[in-house]
């Protein structure tokens, strides 16, 4: 049987010093429901001893004075050591007993209207306040008394005193109509709390599904989809070999002269802005952004795609863009900017690099000619290697080929990238 929230916070609340501590959301509950019966407790034995003291039979009133008095010092230790374990024992113990022993001052179960009833409370109270598991001794101590009692009448039926029919009458109705009242009540106050502590954790479990979402977005930020997922997966020394992507490398012309001309904020804004603007462009043409570098630019497709999307296409279409962004922001804002860009087209190796502040990075000989392009390249224009060029030359529009000294490569043929081929209409 599994046990209700409050086992656990008993186990803890009986191993708790006996110095006050804070109490957990499910001990205060529990607290309070021990607290609610025990009023009503209190209440009922109240009215026990006005009602058999309007009638005459005092012989009774002790045992709820007693109640009472037990009941009050153990609410007033309850708030000095908040002991849940021990409050609960003594009080659902002096709930259990008191009822029975009221009958048996009485007579028997007809005389005092079923009054031991009043001690099913007790199970009823260690179900809410101990839990599941903890509850059925107190349930079987009730059944055994109840069937204790039972006997005890039939043994001595004939030697107890009869009580009028009128009385016994008054008191059955309210017996049972005081416990039906009781349990109800407890009922619906530990459901309302429980509703009250369950929105709460559905609270706390949004937030905790909020702050996974931001942390998922920001490690899509930092890497490709495919490698986050590896690193969710504690891999360690994740690296890839990719046979064919393209590489382009943004550079921003003279920018070390411009941070000796201007302010630390006054650079770092120009770099956010125009690092901003090429984000949302590699988002637009679903371009992967691999890094930045000091005032440059690393982006790649094909990393993910299959061999029937045009990713040099992609990468074309954003280099494009991005020097007509470029020139847009430097007549809205006066900012002497320019770029250069260099695309490359072949095999890659990516991976992951260091524990701490670790980077997604890539190497191979696509990487370094499409650095050397953008290094070499003149202010607002696109240079791409010849792989890229036979990829593209029949959807975009080139400048004739020139050869060029690349450091490592030596002498190459270099394209400039002039924009998207237009088609002539059709004639009508």
């Amino acid at each position: 049987m599994r046990d209700s929230p409050g086992d656990t916070s008993l186990k803890y609340a009986s191993s708790a010093p006996a110095a006050r501590t804070p109490l957990s959301p499910e001990e205060k509950l529990s607290g309070d429901m021990l607290m609610l019966t025990t009023g009503f407790m209190m209440c009922a034995a109240a009215l026990w001893l006005a009602i058999y003291w309007s009638m005459g039979y005092q012989y009774s009133t002790a045992i709820p004075l007693i109640f009472q008095a037990l009941s009050v010092v153990t609410i007033a230790l309850w708030w000095k050591f908040r002991r849940l374990y021990t409050f609960a024992v003594v009080q659902l113990g002096l709930i259990l007993f008191t009822p029975f022993a009221m009958q048996w001052s009485i007579g028997n179960f007809v005389n005092a209207s079923g009054v031991s009833l009043w001690g099913l409370m007790a199970p009823v109270g260690a179900v809410t306040v101990l839990g599941t598991r903890q509850s059925m001794p107190w349930f079987f101590a009730w059944l055994f008394m109840t069937v204790m009692a039972g006997v005890f009448d039939y043994m001595l039926s004939g030697t107890v005193h009869k009580f009028d029919l009128q009385t016994v009458a008054v008191f059955f109705v309210l017996n049972f109509a005081a416990i039906s009242v009781m349990i109800y009540s407890l009922l619906w106050y530990f459901a309302a709390e429980k509703q009250k502590l369950r929105m709460q954790v559905d609270a706390q479990h949004e937030e905790i599904r909020q702050e996974k979402d931001r942390s998922e977005k920001l490690l899509l930020n930092i890497l490709p989809p495919t490698i986050a997922e590896r690193l969710k997966r504690n891999e360690v020394n994740i690296a890839q070999g990719h046979a064919d992507v393209t590489v382009m490398f943004a550079d921003i012309v003279g920018f070390t002269r411009m941070t000796e001309e201007l302010s630390p904020v006054e650079t770092v804004k120009i770099l956010n802005d125009v690092f901003s603007i090429f984000d949302d462009i590699a988002d637009k043409h679903r371009v992967e952004k691999i890094k930045t570098i000091g005032d440059a630019y690393m982006a790649c497709a094909g990393l993910d795609t299959g061999a029937q999307i045009h990713y040099a296409d992609a990468v074309a279409s954003m280099a494009i863009e991005m020097v007509q962004k470029v020139a847009e922001y430097r007549k809205r804002t006066g900012e002497r900017v320019q770029i250069r860009i260099g695309i490359g087209t072949g095999p890659v190796v990516a991976g992951v690099i260091g524990k701490k502040k670790f980077i997604y990075d890539m190497w191979g000989d696509t990487v370094n000619v499409a650095f050397r392009l953008a290094a070499d390249a003149p202010p607002e224009s696109i240079q791409v290697d010849l792989m890229t060029h036979r990829r593209l030359y029949n959807r975009f529009r080139f400048a004739p080929a020139q050869e060029v000294e690349i450091k490592g490569k030596g002498r190459m043929q270099v394209f400039q990238l002039d924009g998207p081929l237009i088609t002539a209409p059709a004639a009508a």
